[in-house]
């Protein structure tokens, strides 16, 4: 490194978020954050997420050649614009009949060279292979006298992209990424991250993504890691920064200099900001100011509405009681409680007139059949049927209250209490529900779901005493054998064998079996699982197939 004795590099991360397709707003942003970052923070370079400029995942937008060429010029446009500092810009690059997920140096108002993404997953949430080509080549370019070197994202997880990259001279890795955030996510990165600094002795700087893209929530938490390995405190999850930090050349270390340290990475903690910031980017991003939801005084519909008015105001959110015969009085006064402490708008709109008038227009019908899960299900479905006209009437996104548990088994209504544009629970099975309302409650004098709700046995209501464990196992079995079959993807014998009874094994399995139908049917939501319903787990509904 004789090159660089003496010397500082300051490095600049963006981690903000850039929303897919806003291709002419994120090219502005990045060309107003290259010049903060050389005017205000006196970076010597500044990175950007990966495919910052088209958004990511920009997925099939990628067929379509106008948003290709706006990419394209938008890039062109940004260059530009850059003296005094090196930029370096994610974007799709289309070359001939080849699409390159690829990041770009920009400097002395040009492009300088390329980097093309090498590795492309293509499992769990990612399908880049659909779109993209693989690139072949490393790239290294100098600031300020330091050898730097680029790789994005997956490329990070296989040592001979580092190792290559070094051994053609960079003193610098550099490292753009738009990496999902699911439980457990942090301490993977770290460790990949750590392992490749230490094997290949080059200091590394981590850029992640963040914000809320339909299902997928990327975290940030973005790292620093000096020559031997020594992680710096990851930057805080779920928030736009700046992250500023100086390389001391000689002895390879960092010194962050803005870095807002993570203070809480617990799971319930990540967990609860990831489902808060996927609601608020959800709603802004598709042009919602407001929200509605069915607040029945249960624990589901309490977490949402406190996830709501954490994510966009309480003032901003509209709370509804439908109440029926069944209802219990406990259950409209801790809505009504719970809605005053959070300063949230509540209506009242009884449903035993419409649901009558349902059960009158069937009567016919229905003659001579006895009263069963159908005439429950017509409650729900009226309450959905009010919602679904409030929102139309008054504007605002209705948000339903469903979560994995109950998706997993079609303990849920099609058309009922499925309704909504988005399912902020979805992935969170109930046992994680009660961990989340907990969590929240430790982190304000008031508690934001009244302590009752999280005592009571959870019910629907539909009919006298109903509990939820009349009809399911209880809910830290429940959990446990989904847990395994649909996050682990553990064989029948499998679950047995860790002690659970074999018939209920069995009835869960065939549970979620034949609930796929509603699952493929049900609202978008933020994902945190490593195997969440909907863009993540893919089952065919039309499946001859049985595990026994």
């Amino acid at each position: 490194m004789s090159e660089s004795q003496g010397k500082t590099l300051r490095v600049a991360l963006a981690q903000f978020d850039f929303p897919v397709g806003a291709v002419a707003r994120n090219a502005q942003r990045i060309g107003e954050f290259i010049a903060q970052a050389r005017d205000t923070h006196g970076a010597d370079v500044v990175v950007f997420p990966e495919l910052a400029l088209s958004g990511y995942p920009p997925e099939d937008l990628l067929t379509r050649p106008r948003f290709l060429a706006d990419c394209a010029e938008a890039l062109q446009a940004i260059a530009a614009g850059v003296h005094g500092i090196v930029a370096v810009v994610g974007w799709p690059e289309s070359v001939g009949s080849a699409l390159y997920n690829a990041a770009s140096v920009l400097r002395d108002g040009r492009i300088e060279a390329t980097y093309r993404k090498r590795e492309l997953p293509n499992y769990a949430v990612f399908d880049e292979k659909r779109h993209f080509a693989c690139g072949s080549d490393t790239c290294l370019f100098d600031v300020a006298g330091v050898r730097v070197g680029l790789l994005v994202c997956e490329d990070l997880w296989y040592g001979e992209h580092a190792s290559e990259t070094v051994a053609d001279g960079a003193q610098l890795l550099l490292v753009p990424n738009a990496s999902p955030y699911e439980r457990g996510k942090h301490r993977r990165r770290t460790e990949v991250v750590c392992n490749r600094t230490r094997e290949s002795g080059v200091p590394m700087a981590y850029l992640n993504l963040v914000g809320g893209q339909d299902e997928l929530m990327f975290d940030g938490g973005s790292m620093l890691v000096d020559h031997d390995g020594r992680l710096h405190p990851v930057a805080r999850a779920f928030e736009d920064h700046w992250l500023v930090a100086d390389l001391d050349c000689d002895a390879r270390r960092f010194t962050p200099v803005a870095w807002p340290e993570e203070d809480d990475d617990s799971a319930e903690s990540l967990a609860y900001r990831a489902i808060v910031r996927g609601t608020r980017d959800y709603l802004g991003k598709n042009g919602f100011k407001r929200a509605l939801l069915g607040l029945s005084g249960g624990i589901d519909s309490s977490l949402v509405l406190a996830i709501a008015a954490d994510a966009i105001g309480g003032g901003n959110v509209t709370a509804v009681r439908l109440p029926s015969r069944y209802t219990a009085e406990l259950s409209n006064q801790l809505a009504d409680e719970q809605a005053a402490a959070l300063g949230v708008r509540m209506l009242t709109i009884p449903i035993e007139a419409p649901h009558q008038g349902f059960l009158d227009a069937l009567a016919g019908v229905f003659a001579g059949t006895e009263a069963d899960v159908t005439e429950e299900n017509l409650q729900s479905r009226t309450r959905g049927a009010i919602l679904m006209a409030l929102a139309n009437k008054f504007g605002g996104l209705l948000l339903t209250t469903g979560n994995k548990s109950e998706y997993a088994v079609g303990y849920a209504t099609i058309y009922g209490d499925m309704c909504g544009g988005y399912a902020p629970i979805k992935d969170l099975y109930k046992t994680e529900v009660f961990a989340l309302c907990r969590w929240r409650n430790a982190k304000s004098e008031v508690d934001a779901i009244p302590q009752a709700v999280i005592d009571r046995p959870p019910t629907a209501e539909l009919r006298e005493g109903q509990l939820d464990q009349d009809s399911l196992p209880p809910y830290a079995d429940l959990d446990a054998i989904l847990g395994a079959h649909v996050d682990e993807a553990l064989a029948r014998e499998e679950i047995i064998a860790q002690g659970f009874d074999a018939e209920v094994v069995d009835r869960v399995i065939a549970l979620v079996r034949i609930s796929e139908w509603k699952r493929r049917q049900s609202a978008p939501g933020p994902k945190i699982s490593r195997r969440a319903f909907g863009r993540e787990r893919r089952y065919p509904i039309t499946n001859a197939w049985r595990e026994d």
